[in-house]
């Protein structure tokens, strides 16, 4: 049987965003889709309940978050096959256990509680930290998040080189049946006179070559599994972060990828995903690198 697509709801309206995004992607992928809702979101997200309802009162109010996010799917894409799971946990939790069985993760972007204000939810970024599947946090413009931008983005990074993001990036593409762009972002060193950083610099062209052999290493063996899909190639003189946020503004998906750190359980999320999954226009996929 196949892995589902996990989606995390929580009653919000972006976590309904992020089972419109997870049904239209599990359609996609042909998989069923899963919705959960961690019990003790409230209690996570900052948010108090009133201590005086009764607990029939709450399993009635889970019960609605998940039936309302299940009708809401099916009627998006008759047909699919739909599960849920009310998991007596908290949200983090709870998504991180389905995770291990699960071809991704989806989350919006902003809970329900008194950490609404944040740009991204602490659910949204726990799980993104952690899991051992893809996470997509759903955010950004309403057409980027439709699809009304046809590209994937993926960015490459010096330090976080790895194929398994490059791997998500193609079969999207192939999915979606759109190009798929490879962004590196570079800068000149402190040692380096800024001057020969410019368009006819030596210091520019050897961050070109640079790009070149990264983007070989890193490309080659998905563009070969995915020879259908459309891939371009861009090397970009700027801050990794702004680079691509900038990017994301054309494109339905950014994908980065994360390293597990050494003698840790969560991911190497550097200052470029945060600075993505904070402020990028379309959703954001990390992916695990092994």
């Amino acid at each position: 049987m196949a892995h589902p697509l996990v989606v995390g709801v929580d009653g919000s309206g972006t976590s309904l965003d992020a089972v419109d995004w997870a049904a239209d992607a599990a359609a996609r992928y042909g998989i069923p889709l899963r919705i959960v809702y961690g019990s003790r979101w409230e209690r996570y997200e900052g948010y108090l309940p009133d201590r005086s309802t009764e607990r029939s009162s709450e399993r009635v109010t889970e019960e609605t978050i998940v039936g309302v996010a299940a009708d809401r799917a099916s009627r998006r894409v008759p047909g699919l096959e739909i599960t849920t799971n009310i998991a007596p946990d908290d949200p983090v939790e709870a998504l991180l256990a389905e995770g291990r069985r699960a071809k991704a993760v989806v989350v919006g972007h902003r809970g329900r509680g008194r950490l609404t204000s944040l740009l991204l939810g602490s659910v949204g970024l726990g799980v993104a930290a952690r899991a051992h599947c893809p996470v997509i946090v759903v955010r950004g413009r309403t057409e980027n998040i439709l699809g009304g931008e046809p590209k994937v983005v993926l960015g490459v990074g010096e330090r976080l080189a790895g194929t398994a993001a490059a791997m998500f990036a193609l079969e999207e593409g192939a999915l979606r049946d759109c190009t798929v762009e490879a962004v590196h972002a570079w800068r000149c060193a402190g040692t380096e006179v800024p001057e020969q950083c410019g368009a006819h610099g030596e210091y520019r062209a050897e961050h070109e070559l640079r790009a070149k052999e990264l983007f070989n290493e890193v490309l080659n063996k998905p563009v070969a599994a995915f020879p259908q899909v459309t891939m371009e190639r861009r090397a970009v003189e700027g801050a990794p972060g702004t680079v691509l946020v900038a990017a994301s503004h054309t494109a339905d998906l950014l994908v980065v990828g994360a390293h597990r750190r050494h003698g840790h359980a969560g991911l190497q999320l550097g200052l470029v995903t945060h600075a993505v999954l904070h402020h990028a226009q379309c959703p954001v996929a990390v992916v695990p690198e092994t």
